[in-house]
């Protein structure tokens, strides 16, 4: 932990008029250029964002310096703690690599680095290795307050659909509900966007909830204390759940899964090259299947920092080849079962990931029959059939969604930002390190699509455009008459057309 420089606070404020100002001397904003709407009684924002976290500020922020005045964001989360920085992400540092970010369009004063430097001083920029946690988040809200970004807390998105040639978005906040109307809406929902957390049903069946929890939710820590805990999982949560609960004076800390061994190898690294992460949804709908098997086979290494620091710690124990069979209560204890006989803990973690099914998601509600999944757009060989896979969403170059049926194309007017995109753009285009290369896209395709709306009215609005590049004063004007004889300047400038 770094102890904030004794003027970073002022120095923060300095930095943000800074970065202000260099956007400013890059054309920040554009100028409007969305024509008005007919009154629809209801107000229409210009672009409605589900999510308050890194993508959808990047996002939000890239839409405003291209012109766009009203974008809206809807946050589930109270202010503060949009995404998962302070909630249920509990490693110490980030997996990303702390110079692959790309939210700062290029401009110095904008980047995490130089915030850090900031707050931190020269020396703990080059002496970092992965950016905190904790300090990421406090960044994020920063660069939220540079782009003066509002964000609507406390708000649960239930629907999203349409009306007319507009997009409706249906919101509870504070148990009230609201329509709020769009041109178009990106769900920047995060890990989860295609589904919910997985709880296995053999262990959902045959305990009650408060004998587990899910280490991507609420896990109350304290009450551990003494407890002997038994985690699912081998990925990066199971190792930081592992620590969190052992640091709050757990007794014991088993960590099982099914594999022989973890992997070793990091395939996340593999795709960083621009053109993969600019291009991959060019690529062919086989190749595209294909990596994602890959993916789910190959999986990653938890991060060093986490697997060391967990190692580190008396009581933690690594069970590889340790499936998880059957669990049942037992005279106040759980009982798990593996190949290797009866393991009893007095609480589960479970570090299982996330199932795909976009109708457990309630802004999908009217979205989730009506788009287009990859069971209907490509038929893998036999060997390469994956059923999670084929629930996926199969989305257009731009992240937007494509219709079941072509009445329905309005969907498209829907850009799911998110793991949805998991086959159709990649592992890991919605993921920090993907940013720079992913946010354009989306944001070049919400601008296509509001472009289009208007293409009807590009004629008449360049025959209507007036703009006097070339001022001409009363003595100019005179001295022309002079020379030319009572011929008017505009007769002169018609005749130089």
């Amino acid at each position: 932990m770094l102890d904030p420089l004794p003027d970073a606070h002022e120095a923060l404020l300095r930095l943000k008029h800074a970065a202000r100002a260099d956007m400013a001397a890059l054309a920040y904003p554009a100028t409007p250029w969305l024509s008005p709407l007919a009154d629809t009684g209801t107000p229409v924002c210009d672009v409605a964002i589900v999510g308050g976290g890194q993508s959808a500020i990047t996002i939000a922020a890239a839409l405003q310096w291209d012109g766009l005045k009203d974008v809206r964001l809807f946050d589930s989360a109270p202010a503060g703690r949009e995404g998962p920085w302070t909630t249920f992400a509990r490693m110490e540092e980030l997996r990303t690599p702390k110079t692959a970010v790309g939210n700062e369009f290029n401009v110095a004063n904008l980047s995490v680095r130089r915030w850090f430097e900031t707050r931190y001083g020269l020396d703990a920029w080059e002496a970092l290795g992965r950016i905190p946690r904790t300090d990421w988040k406090a960044y994020l809200d920063w660069y939220a307050e540079v782009f003066e970004l509002a964000i609507t807390n406390d708000t649960t998105v239930t629907d999203v659909s349409h009306e007319g040639a507009l997009i409706a978005v249906t919101t509870v906040r504070h148990g009230i509900i609201e329509r709020q109307l769009a041109r178009a809406v990106v769900l920047a929902t995060g890990f989860d966007g295609a589904g919910g957390w997985r709880v296995p049903r053999f262990i959902s069946d045959n305990l009650p909830p408060d004998r587990y929890d899910h280490t991507n939710g609420a896990v109350d820590f304290n009450r551990l204390k003494g407890k002997r805990i038994g985690i699912l999982g081998h990925g990066a949560s199971a190792f930081d759940n592992a620590i969190v609960a052992l640091n709050h004076g757990a007794a014991s800390v088993d960590l099982c899964f099914r594999r022989e061994k973890l992997p070793r190898t990091n395939p996340h690294r593999a795709l960083e090259a621009p053109p993969l992460l600019s291009q991959f949804a060019e690529l062919s709908d086989a190749t595209r299947w294909q990596v994602a098997r890959f993916f789910r086979k190959a999986d990653q290494p938890p991060p060093v920092r986490a697997f060391e620091t967990a190692l580190s710690l008396a009581g933690f124990r690594l069970r590889p080849a340790t499936p998880w069979l059957d669990v049942r209560q037992e005279q106040g204890a759980i009982s798990v079962t593996t190949p290797d006989g009866t393991l009893t803990f007095d609480h589960l973690l479970l570090a299982t990931g996330m199932d795909v099914d976009l109708s457990a998601r309630p802004e999908l509600l009217t979205l989730a029959p009506k788009v287009a999944l990859w069971s209907e757009r490509f038929t893998p060989p036999v060997d390469e059939a994956d059923t999670r896979l084929a629930q996926l969403p199969y989305l257009d170059a731009h992240y937007a969604f494509l219709p079941k049926d072509p009445s329905d194309a309005w969907v498209s007017r829907v850009f799911a930002f998110n793991s949805a995109s998991f086959v159709s753009h990649g592992p890991h285009s919605t993921s920090i390190s993907g940013h720079r290369y992913a946010l354009p896209k989306v944001v070049r395709g919400i601008e296509r699509r509001l472009l289009l709306d208007q293409e009807q009215g590009v004629l008449a609005g360049l025959q209507g455009f007036s703009s006097q590049d070339l001022p001409v004063s009363d003595d100019f004007e005179q001295t022309m008459r002079a020379l030319h004889g009572a011929e008017t300047i505009p007769g002169l400038m018609e005749k130089a057309s």
